[in-house]
């Protein structure tokens, strides 16, 4: 977040923004105009049905007619109400009493539209954060929303995490933009502040990815992520790979460090061409070689991590990982997971479980 945070946002105090459900303006007047429209004619018929049961008090002999009924009811509705015209009978009383008076009340409220729209609008976003909030829990809270946690978003969507389950922190005004644009919720405010990271339903959530990029902001906002929710899966980012200690002793799970990696791949695409080509593949998601983790298959039991279809890079036993050559893994066993290289599109000899109808190691 290298931006500092604006007046308003840091005034907001984590104020809870959920993606707007976005609409043609064209498509909100119309829709007034058809409502007002349907409440006068409706207003009308209902009057000139009812005719029998009015009198024109400047010439009660007269029988009120259609364009009376359609003067009635302007002057009615508008409140303007000369008296000209008025029910006599009980069954007219009673409808103009239960019926054209909420009516009028209706027409009334789309003609100041604009200031009740605004009310009902902050009525309307506090009852959807708060049923939010009611429902928001196993999720992913991001923290930071620049290039980093946009793609970590991108990421997680595309493998299956569904953009309801993904909340973003970030104190900038742009965020707000390119969460609203993501179809994001997001609670502007700094990541530092219990109240701000409880508005995100942190105690809640699952897993926390903090993509600041301040070192310095990323460990104070992995303290009090961890002080928050102590069984929560922290993966964070640092620029310095000398801070990746401090920021594990914070309770980071997993510390990624961006410079070094981008470095690390510059000086392997100068030395290498042809390998920073395949690493830089390897990164990109959903083209040419993927790096992906999948369940053991029941048929994959007992087998050596080399016999694969997959090209088997490491294998997770106990929560622990061991590349594919450890001793410990030459016999895949039971519940292991394995970590593989494979094409990013499908293929019937790379199976991902469940696609194909396999049976898991995991299943009884």
């Amino acid at each position: 977040m290298p931006d500092a945070p604006t007046s308003a946002a840091a005034a907001s105090g984590g104020r809870v923004v959920l993606p707007e459900r976005q609409r043609s303006p064209w498509f909100e007047l119309f829709k007034r105009l058809g409502a007002a429209m349907a409440i006068l004619f409706g207003t009308v018929l209902l009057v000139y049905l009812d005719r029998e049961g009015y009198t024109d008090n400047n010439d009660p002999t007269r029988e009120v007619g259609f364009v009376d009924a359609i003067y009635y009811t302007t002057v009615t509705l508008s409140t303007t109400g000369y008296g000209d015209i008025a029910p006599v009978s009980t069954p007219a009383r009673l409808v103009n009493a239960f019926v054209i008076t909420p009516a009028r009340v209706g027409f009334l409220v789309l003609l100041i539209g604009t200031t009740l729209e605004v009310l009902a609008s902050q009525g309307r976003e506090m009852f959807r954060v708060n049923r939010w909030r009611k429902r928001m829990a196993g999720h992913v809270v991001v923290v930071g929303y620049g290039t980093k946690g946009r793609r970590a978003v991108d990421t997680l969507v595309r493998n299956g995490w569904d953009r309801d389950d993904v909340v973003v922190v970030d104190p900038r005004a742009s965020a707000q933009d390119d969460a609203q644009t993501d179809g994001l919720a997001l609670v502007i405010g700094d990541a530092t502040r219990r109240d701000v990271l409880r508005r995100a339903r942190v105690p809640e959530a699952t897993q926390v990815v903090i993509t600041t990029d301040r070192d310095d902001t990323n460990v104070l906002a992995t303290l009090t992520v961890r002080q928050l929710n102590p069984e929560a899966f922290i993966v964070t980012a640092v620029r310095e790979q000398e801070n990746v200690p401090l920021m594990k002793q914070s309770g980071a799970d997993s510390v990624i460090t961006s410079s070094d990696a981008v470095g690390r791949l510059l000086g392997l695409s100068s030395l290498s061409p042809s390998l920073g080509a395949v690493m830089e593949d390897l990164l990109t998601y959903g083209d040419g070689l993927e790096v992906a983790e999948r369940d053991l298959l029941v048929t994959e039991v007992g087998k050596a991590p080399q016999s694969l279809p997959d090209q088997v890079i490491a294998v997770v036993r106990d929560e622990r990982v061991y590349r594919y050559y450890d001793p410990v893994v030459t016999q895949l066993a039971r519940g292991d997971q394995l970590i593989v290289v494979r094409p990013a599109e499908e293929l019937p000899w790379a199976p991902r479980p469940g696609t194909h109808g396999e049976a898991v190691s995991t299943e009884d």
